[in-house]
């Protein structure tokens, strides 16, 4: 398998058709637009020219993307219609809208309910997935119920059993640090979230891309289960990150620990792939120690 970092930005690269693989599964996680502070973006736009900015995304990524290949778009839930929107407009066909629910406390907010969730919307080039594997899990049982399960239960469209990378102790070895201890990126993706994407839409061999790569956990995870990638990103920085991140995996990034999580799925060792030979690094308790 392989994987490709371009350092660019993602409109730049598809506009002008630097990507030569049709893509089977694409993971969009773009900044929020809420005044976070970037180096290479702008995160406090406008808001139509944010939407039309995400629009034309989506269109790229939709004429890139095989028939019956997915989207998965992370916005915040108060984005919710905007993001319909893009896909409705650029020719997507919705299968879900997901509620990513977080494990952390809820955040609160005056006059109306806190909130406590993410969306990702799940879309496909056309009605029909060409590829989405029926994953299995095992969620603890709910106090009403009697018995065990035999075989745990289908994966529904309400996720509440993978944790964020909170801020500060609570975001683990798997947080990527700078060398002062502080976490590289605030809003790093879970590989756990990843894990499920990308075993629920594709299969080994298939192409994924992340047009907002971030710290490359799209390729980091694609890469542990066969399965090809590109990743764009905009930030030098966060480039050089992702080349040190694959080049050697960590044993934080190792993900053959969620093998279990999906255990009672029918052909899980197809889905998931023959164990990639990966290197990993020699001080394993070690975090990710990346120079400012």
């Amino acid at each position: 398998m392989t994987y490709q970092i371009i350092n660019d930005n993602c409109l730049n690269v598809l506009q002008n058709k630097l990507i030569k693989h049709n893509i089977d599964l694409a993971f969009l996680d773009p900044p929020f637009n809420q005044n976070k502070e970037y180096a290479y973006h702008n995160d406090n736009m406008n808001e139509d020219k944010y939407w039309s900015m995400m629009t034309d995304v989506c269109k790229l990524v939709f004429d890139l993307t095989n028939n019956g290949g997915a989207i998965y778009f992370m916005q915040r839930e108060k984005n919710t219609e905007y993001v319909l929107a893009c896909l409705r407009k650029t020719g997507w066909f919705l299968q879900n809208l997901i509620i990513w629910k977080k494990k952390t406390s809820a955040v609160p907010v005056a006059g109306k309910y806190g909130k406590h969730y993410q969306i990702i919307a799940y879309a496909t080039k056309g009605e029909k997935a060409k590829t989405f594997n029926r994953l299995r899990i095992e969620p603890p049982l709910p106090p009403n119920y009697k018995y065990q399960r035999e075989n745990g239960v289908f994966l529904t469209d309400v996720w509440d059993d993978i944790r964020e990378l909170t801020s500060g102790y609570y975001a683990g070895n798997e947080a990527i640090r700078k060398e002062n201890g502080e976490r590289f990126h605030k809003q790093q993706t879970p590989l756990a979230l990843l894990v499920r994407i990308i075993l629920s839409s594709s299969k080994v061999g298939d192409w994924i891309l992340d047009p907002f790569a971030g710290t490359g956990t799209t390729l980091c995870v694609s890469y542990q289960l066969q399965r090809n990638s590109i990743g764009i990103e905009i930030d030098p920085i966060n480039t050089e990150l992702m080349k040190k991140r694959l080049d050697v995996i960590r044993e934080e990034d190792l993900i053959q620990k969620y093998y279990k999580d999906y255990i009672c799925t029918e052909n899980l060792s197809e889905i998931w792939g023959s164990e990639c030979e990966v290197q990993s690094e020699t001080k394993l308790i070690q975090p990710l120690m990346f120079k400012s």
